[in-house]
């Protein structure tokens, strides 16, 4: 019997925003299951230790340059990666931003920000790589979607559009590019703690109402957490899975 198989031994992953938080996390988790890795950095001198974090785990690093908001150093990224590896098994789109303001206050600047990385940023990397994949005949790509793609939060109306609209481009992909052998699908947290949330998870009235709304298990997530269900989706063991958002939301959407 041929028992699923959860490692990624010799794949080749690139992590899109992978200096920190959720993605510096994801990128360590995929070294530790087998795979070498490409870190793309909107600034590749700020990986830090990561890279010889990864080494430590016996894989191979490659700091890259990529601004998912810039086209050229997307497609630049996809091919030095390619180069360096011979080749690209798994993409994860993990780069966004989430202004928050009020929508009668949200600015046009923040707006096209927003949509520029967490929607245009994570197709053109798709693409990319989606290119690549479909010359190898095989791939996979997971987004890093948001609980905010399914429920609404206060303050936050620009950002949960993406995240929705990241779900609906995860079905897209994966019905278009499933001819090719490539899995496309996307995970959604809840609040995990990042540097980016660290200062809202900060406040403990805010603290206190994100534990009560995350109703089955009542307490803030850890990016290994996300690594975790991340690493599944990218294994073999999930090979009949496209076109899904998994949940990682502790049950807040379960009430």
């Amino acid at each position: 019997m041929q028992f699923p198989q959860f490692d990624l031994a010799g794949q080749v992953s690139l992590v899109t925003g992978a200096a920190r938080g959720l993605g510096r996390s994801i990128s360590l988790a995929l070294a530790h299951a087998g795979s070498h890795v490409a870190l793309g950095l909107r600034d590749i001198h700020s990986p830090g230790t990561l890279v010889s974090e990864i080494e430590t785990l016996g894989r191979r690093a490659l700091p890259l340059q990529m601004d998912v908001t810039n086209l050229d150093q997307i497609f630049r990224a996809v091919q030095q990666t390619v180069s360096h590896f011979g080749r690209l098994d798994i993409l994860i789109n993990n780069a966004g931003i989430g202004p928050e303001n009020p929508a009668e206050n949200f600015t046009e600047a923040d707006f096209d920000a927003t949509v520029a990385v967490n929607l245009k940023g994570t197709f053109f990397t798709s693409q990319a790589a989606g290119r690549v994949m479909i010359g190898q005949k095989r791939g996979c790509i997971i987004n890093l979607g948001s609980q905010a793609g399914f429920v609404a939060l206060p303050g936050e109306a620009v950002y949960c559009m993406t995240k929705a609209a990241i779900s609906h481009l995860t079905k897209c992909l994966a019905v278009e590019w499933g001819k090719h052998n490539i899995t496309v699908n996307a995970v959604a947290p809840t609040f995990i703690s990042t540097p980016g949330t660290d200062a809202a998870l900060s406040d403990p009235a805010f603290r206190s109402d994100v534990i009560e709304r995350i109703a089955a298990l009542h307490r803030i997530g850890d990016p290994l957490d996300v690594a975790g269900a991340v690493v599944f989706l990218a294994s073999p063991a999930a090979s009949l899975i496209t076109g899904h958002t998994l949940l990682i939301d502790g049950g807040w959407t379960a009430r």
